[in-house]
């Protein structure tokens, strides 16, 4: 595989970590701002909407750029973004941080996504998929730990100096590692977007939101569910989501093997299948710590899994406007994200939290049953 996917994964784990790193600290953000958890809630779903509405947008517009010297624009805006949370003093100037800072992280998650699948030969394509988003995965591992460490020793903004100085060290290992990449043919908007009038490709997108909408509604609230469950805090607490965040990681490797060996069409119903028994098998076992722990693996195991077969489909399926549905993809899962979490939460608001698996299990058996229509389309 091409040495390049690994710089490339690099600079998708920043990306994932600038979106998780604030979940840690934001209890520390409302009361140095003096406002309520729920207003910084806003800065989390700022970033998800602006992530989901930037990337195909700045993608069609930046389509003739060649790709090493936008990726470095990118960063720019990105160390920028940042560099304003770190001197910012109010909710306002701090949305205005993450807005700007998820426009850029939409790009270039989309960029590493297309120049990965664009540099490998046919036969790694989806693996290097896998591999790319094993750098978001990943920041699972550290994202909200991390944040929570720092912002613990030198307050809420040390978070926000770590990624404004990860990302210079990531501007200069660019400029002295990467070579030139073209971009792909010019191809209009409007013509990428008639590709969506292709049923296979609108339900793959709809696959997206709606897995991920069974999965946000569960992991938006993991740590309240095992707290009811299993009565755990602080220490241990963390330590789980270190074990769900290395499964994470192992699942999006193996999900770029599997759609490389077996195909994406095979793995992503496969995958897709097993996530929603899982589901729908959490609450016979929530009391019983043994068995719970090992099935939250393999369910975030799974949920990396099915991504990396998803963008492979899309990529064989449209090869010439792959680039813009990535993008699109992309912003599906940001969109099902969003929706999840409100499903979680009025899940927990009308029942309770015991409740949120299941739930979430009923939205993967829609989204598999999209995902067997989609593939038998021809």
């Amino acid at each position: 595989m091409d040495k390049r996917i690994y710089l490339l994964t690099t600079l998708t784990f920043i990306v994932g970590l600038v979106e998780l790193i604030i979940g840690g600290i934001l209890p520390f953000i409302a009361a140095d701002l003096d406002i309520s958890l729920g207003q910084a809630g806003l800065l989390i779903s700022a970033f998800s909407l602006s992530f989901a509405i930037a990337g195909p947008v700045l993608l069609s517009l930046t389509a003739k750029m060649e790709r090493k010297k936008l990726i470095m624009i990118v960063l720019v805006l990105f160390l920028f973004s940042n560099g304003i949370a770190v001197v910012s003093n109010s909710l306002l100037v701090l949305l205005i941080s993450r807005i700007l800072s998820a426009s850029g992280a939409a790009l270039l998650v989309s960029l590493c996504l297309t120049i990965a699948s664009q540099i490998s030969l046919e036969a790694y394509r989806s693996r290097a998929i896998g591999t790319v988003l094993m750098g978001v995965s990943a920041s699972l591992v550290l994202g909200v730990p991390l944040g929570l460490f720092l912002g613990n020793e030198w307050g809420w903004r040390a978070p926000f100096v770590f990624i404004v100085a990860v990302t210079f060290i990531l501007m200069v290992l660019i400029q002295f590692t990467l070579n030139s990449i073209k971009p792909k043919p010019y191809v209009p908007l409007s013509t990428q977007l008639r590709a969506l009038r292709k049923p296979t490709i609108l339900l793959v997108h709809s696959v997206s939101i709606l897995f991920f909408i069974g999965h946000l509604t569960l992991y938006a609230f993991l740590t309240p569910f095992l707290q009811s469950t299993l009565h755990v805090s602080g220490n241990a607490l963390s330590f789980l989501y270190l074990l769900f965040g290395i499964a994470a990681i192992c699942g999006s490797w193996f999900g770029g093997y599997a759609s490389d060996r077996f195909g994406n069409r095979q793995t992503m119903v496969v995958a897709l299948a097993f996530f929603a028994f899982v589901l729908f098998i959490v609450p016979l076992v929530s009391t019983n710590g043994l068995l719970l722990i090992p099935l939250l693996m393999l369910w975030n195991f799974l949920s990396w899994t099915i991504t990396p077969a998803i963008q492979g489909h899309l990529v064989a399926s449209a090869p010439k406007t792959s680039d813009i549905q990535q993008s699109i993809n992309n912003s599906a899962t940001h969109v099902g994200m969003a929706i999840g979490s409100v499903v979680g939460g009025l899940t927990i608001d009308v029942y309770t939290v015991d409740f949120n698996a299941p739930v979430g299990g009923f939205f993967a058996v829609i989204g598999l049953i999209v995902a067997i229509i989609a593939v038998k389309i021809k």
